[in-house]
């Protein structure tokens, strides 16, 4: 009989040493740069599908965010910010250039989209400004449930559309078309 491999859960983003895993890429630590790939990749390609509207473009601005951290990570500083935003803000700057690069700007819910953005790569940050916080809890507590469930599928457990339909058995087009409606009542919420 085979002798079977301890069990060994992946770690939580909330609690793993975002910086620390940065500080070991700059020097050379492929281990710490796989296990920043595995832990946050997934959430970067729903962050990154929904500013792009596109998986092969969103799979490209991952990638290419995940070299320019393997790249800069020398550049990283603790004392400026945590990493997990340093490293979300890298992935936000490679979206928005493709969208530049293609003559195209952010899809109208942008301003909700930055928002669960920011909550979503610096939650330390967004527990810090309560102002927004509580003024997003109350906002997403206003939408229906159909609408508010994919919403907090898709932006803090990092699933797909697909994943999302699957899940909550509807139609792709009906999970869509419900992220985007309760996308852009959030957006008036926010702005009130």
């Amino acid at each position: 009989m085979p002798a079977q491999k301890p069990s060994v859960s992946p770690p939580d983003a909330e609690s793993f040493d975002h910086a620390s895993a940065i500080e070991a890429c700059a020097r050379g630590d492929e281990a710490a740069f796989r296990s920043l790939y595995d832990l946050e990749s997934g959430r970067m390609l729903a962050l990154a599908m929904r500013l792009l509207n596109s998986r092969d473009q969103a799979e490209d601005a991952v990638h290419d965010a995940f070299i320019k951290l393997w790249s800069n990570a020398g550049q990283y500083r603790r004392e400026l910010g945590n990493g997990r935003a340093w490293l979300f803000t890298i992935l936000r700057y490679r979206a928005l250039d493709q969208l530049r690069a293609q003559g195209r700007t952010p899809r109208g819910d942008s301003d909700a989209l930055d928002t669960l953005a920011d909550l979503l790569a610096n939650p330390e940050t967004a527990a810090d400004d309560s102002q927004t916080t509580h003024q997003l809890s109350d906002c997403l507590g206003e939408l229906e449930v159909p609408r508010r469930e994919p919403i907090l599928l898709a932006f803090f457990k990092g699933l797909t559309h697909e994943q999302i339909a699957e899940k909550l058995s509807a139609p792709l087009g009906t999970i869509k078309g419900r992220i985007r409606a309760g996308l852009k009542l959030l957006q008036e919420c926010l702005s009130r």
